[in-house]
């Protein structure tokens, strides 16, 4: 008997196992870069290992999962975060920079990989469980996620900078919620899909999906294999046409396999919207420590980064009460969450205090909290004869784009909009901090931004002062008039920059907000929003019997 309370549970403490290793990942880089030298450009490709891992675990993981079964996938990812472990624990200093680099970037994709496959179990799971309100329950699925972050945020801050404890220790603790997520998956029966119940075909699955949908996801295929895989091997010019000719290729085996059915439009429009979505919430996660850091102080940037994720912990849990009492209905939700997520991020460019900081990121967290498992229960609803398929397609668009769209293009916004405060401010004090490499982001035209250790050491010497003017019972904002005219104009030109970066990030939520007007117009002509079933292909006019 299908135990199906157990199996949420489960769930959620698989997606908490995943946030809690993504947090303390990202809290530990520098541990990283100090122990074995390690570049902020190597940094950031272990960052990236996390984004891609995931995208091939869940896209790979929702194409087999019909086929091979929820269970058999449980036990690969356990498998996965098992070996992650290992592999990255294998890094010493004794052995060269770059054998510890192998291993960490890899011990890192193969974490992510485990939790993609997770998702593409979780997601599909909770669908077919709850059918009768699946957005409150991926929702409450969900919501480990940012208590995932929240808690790794937690261990990074009491083990790490204030007890120095190693950072091997640190990262094992994920193993925690590993283990007790296997415990409850295990010896559980699990449900087929709806689709699956049916007998439907893969092709059959792939075809609501068509060629509109493989279009988005080959597209962001094809950067990806352009830009992050063969531009280590050959001129940017070459990798691109690489990456197109791949993605292209993908994009025909997509449309051999639904025999070239253009798919639904309706998902189409839901993938695009999903692009946008992990391009303004994970890809907005990753950035915005350090722009409201930039604003602030590193310490508030991340007690606001915390703040927000409590904010999406607690509200994930009151999807129920308003669909149904409210009244909204799921594209409903959407709507007005792009509009506010919209309006949160303007307000924060806004900030001067953090008071302030905290009423504009309560909007902006309030926003983003249902994005996400709301989507997900917008794609089940409406499409489930593709089964797992769709939200775990999905799910790989969002993470796709977190890295590849939303954290890539808001770290160029910050490049360009910094560099041109300050050549606007001081030109002469610009050549002198400019960084040697160009910053360049899709079609947009490169940029020099400021050069990271100069503007390192300057926000230090900020910091210095600061700490100098609370010890003589003085107001901090004098601070930055008591550090170097150089350093006064970095940062100010640094703070703007960040401004005019989360002025830009709210035109994603702007745009969302249009294609969920759109999708909600689209069902009032149709009689409102309703979850479809699945009901027999009707039998060819040859096959009808005779009168």
């Amino acid at each position: 008997m299908v135990n199906r309370n157990r199996l949420l549970w489960a769930g959620f403490t698989a997606i908490l196992a995943a946030g809690v290793g993504f947090s303390i990942r990202g809290g530990i880089l520098d541990n990283w870069g100090a122990e074995y030298g390690f570049t902020g450009g190597q940094l950031g490709k272990l960052n990236g290992a996390g984004f891609t891992g995931f995208c091939f675990g869940i896209i790979i993981g929702g194409v087999i999962a019909d086929r091979i079964g929820y269970g058999k996938l449980v036990i690969t990812a356990f498998v996965l975060h098992a070996v992650s472990a290992l592999v990255t624990f294998a890094a010493n200093k004794d052995m060269k920079m770059e054998t510890a680099y192998s291993f960490i970037y890899w011990g890192t994709f193969i974490f992510a990989l485990a939790n993609g496959t997770l998702e593409a179990v979780a997601n599909p799971l909770v669908a077919t469980l709850f059918p009768e309100n699946r957005t409150h329950y991926l929702n409450i699925l969900h919501a480990s996620w940012p208590l995932g972050l929240v808690v790794g945020s937690a261990m990074c801050w009491l083990l790490d900078d204030k007890m120095g404890v190693n950072w091997k220790i640190q990262l094992g603790l994920f193993l925690v919620p590993t283990v007790v997520y296997g415990v409850m998956f295990f010896g559980q029966m699990m449900p087929k899909s709806e689709a699956s119940q049916k007998g439907l075909s893969l092709g059959d699955m792939f075809k609501d999906v068509g060629v509109l949908g493989g279009l988005v996801v080959c597209f962001l295929l094809a950067l990806f294999f352009g830009g992050a895989v063969f531009s280590n091997f050959m001129s940017e010019r070459a990798a691109s046409i690489v990456g197109w000719v791949i993605g292209g290729g993908l994009l025909i085996a997509v449309g051999v396999m639904t025999k070239f059915s253009m798919g639904s439009v309706l998902l189409f429009g839901l993938f695009l919207a999903h692009l946008l979505v992990g391009a303004v919430e994970l890809g907005t996660d990753g950035w915005i420590q350090n722009i409201t850091g930039s604003i602030f102080s590193s310490e508030v940037g991340k007690f606001l980064f915390v703040f927000t994720s409590l904010v999406m912990f607690g509200l994930r849990f009151c999807s129920h009460f308003i669909e149904k009492k409210i009244g909204l209905s799921p594209v409903g939700i959407l709507l007005v969450c792009a509009v506010l997520a919209s309006i949160g991020l303007v307000l924060t460019s806004k900030v001067d205090t953090v008071v302030m900081a905290v009423l504009a990121l309560t909007v902006y967290g309030i926003g983003k909290t249902f994005f996400w498992p709301t989507m997900l229960a917008v794609a089940s609803d409406r499409f489930p004869r593709t089964g797992a398929i769709a939200i775990s397609i999905m799910g790989g668009i969002g993470m796709m784009s977190a890295g590849l769209i939303g954290s890539a293009g808001l770290g160029y916004a910050r490049d360009r909009f910094a560099s041109e405060e300050l050549k606007t401010t001081n030109p002469a004090v610009y050549e002198t901090v400019k960084a040697k490499k160009e910053s360049s982001f899709l079609m947009f035209g490169a940029v020099n931004g400021l050069d990271g250790k100069q503007l390192g050491a300057a926000e230090e010497n900020l910091k210095k002062a600061r700490g100098e003017a609370e010890k003589a019972g003085v107001d901090v904002k004098t601070a930055l008039d008591k550090i170097s005219v150089q350093d006064k104009s970095v940062i100010e030109a640094n703070i703007k920059g960040s401004r005019r970066t989360l002025v830009a990030d709210s035109s994603i939520p702007a745009m969302m907000a249009v294609l969920y007007l759109i999708i909600l117009l689209y069902f009032k002509t149709i009689g409102g929003y309703k979850p479809v079933t699945i009901t027999p292909d009707p039998a060819p006019a040859s096959a009808a019997p005779k009168a």
